[in-house]
């Protein structure tokens, strides 16, 4: 039963960091792809209120793997090293980058920094999760492998795709929070960015079986759930995917592709885990073999527990205290001033 409870913790802190710290990161992504620099600036600002509590759940998962799973969290660790570090050093630049901006505009090179920064933080985590498709090297409970030995194209194809699915949401927050132009732009682009990472994420289950984790479906209950949630993530995209692309401005409009990708995200990482569970990384490491002693997991529990509520209050508040449109006030976003007649110089 702890166990379980424990389980459920850290994928409630994996999909809430997922959805919440993966669209700021899509906004730093989106950015790159930005030629105006005004439109830029508010893309910035519009994660730069909430980016830290954001981030503040993958605190949390960390603690609950280290606590829950110290096995897991010591042996799969070393194959993950290098794209860790990556996610850590790029996260760290990325906040240094987002205060520097805000404090001092324009900062053109600390927005840039921003960009890259969120860029390779995004494809570091998703290269880190197709690490856990490579098997583990064990000697008692310690891991033997290289640094380097769980690397494969398939962290590639996966790091991919979590930076298309992250661009896609960012261009959805942003589409929700800005207007003319920027949220012209944020739609187009969106649209083709949800479609680049559904079309990855089909390439990702299609190969994953060529792995050494392939999808475990031969119960029928977990084939009938597995497909059911595949069906809930591909009517969240379909739903993104034509809500991105209305023209005019309602709730609807700029609500929906964002609700859409959210449905779509915490569905496919339910449907892969319903396929793993229980194995954490192959061929043998499970959720129970992985598990610490009671005793500490009840112990630790207590103390994420108390820590959640406030951490999701802060995201509620700040999310609403920030609510609706980002004032860009750029020019093209207002209609144009009427004109008068050209000077001549002549006085009457």
């Amino acid at each position: 039963m702890t166990t379980t409870l424990w389980s459920a913790t850290v994928l409630v802190c994996l999909l809430m960091y997922v959805v919440l710290d993966g669209y700021d990161l899509g906004v730093g992504v989106a950015t790159l792809f930005e030629r105006d620099c005004a439109h830029r600036r508010h893309m910035l600002e519009s994660v730069a209120v909430g980016w830290d509590g954001n981030e503040t759940w993958l605190i949390l998962l960390g603690v609950a793997l280290w606590a829950g799973f110290p096995l897991a969290f010591g042996t799969i660790l070393p194959h993950a090293y290098l794209p860790v570090t990556v996610v850590l050093f790029s996260l760290v630049v990325r906040g240094v980058s987002v205060e520097m901006a805000s404090q001092a505009p324009p900062a053109p090179r600390w927005t840039a920094a921003f960009g890259v920064a969120s860029l390779l933080a995004s494809f570091a985590q998703g290269f880190a999760l197709g690490t856990l498709t490579s098997a583990v090297q064990l000697r008692g409970d310690a891991c033997t492998g290289s640094a380097f030995g769980a690397f494969s194209w398939f962290c590639v194809l996966s790091g991919l795709t979590v930076t298309a699915a992250y661009t896609a949401l960012g261009y959805a927050h942003t589409k929700h929070k800005a207007s003319g132009r920027l949220r012209d732009s944020a739609a187009r682009r969106g649209a083709v960015a949800t479609a680049v990472s559904g079309a990855l994420l089909v390439l990702v289950l299609v190969t994953v079986d060529t792995t050494e984790a392939p999808l475990n479906l031969d119960s029928p209950g977990r084939a009938v759930a597995f497909a059911g949630l595949l069906l809930f993530a591909a009517g969240g995209a379909a739903t993104s995917l034509v809500t991105f692309l209305w023209k005019q401005e309602s709730g609807a409009a700029d609500t929906l592709p964002l609700g859409g990708l959210v449905i779509a995200t915490v569905s496919v990482f339910l449907a892969l885990g319903v396929a793993r569970y229980p194995v954490l990384g192959p061929p043998g490491l499970t959720v129970d073999s992985a598990a610490g002693p009671h005793s500490t997991m009840v112990f630790i529990l207590v103390g994420i527990g108390l820590n959640m509520p406030l951490v999701l209050a802060y995201n509620v508040f700040a999310h609403r205290a920030f609510a609706g449109k980002f004032p860009t006030g750029l020019p093209g976003d207002q209609p144009p001033a009427p004109q008068g007649p050209p000077a001549t110089g002549a006085r009457s």
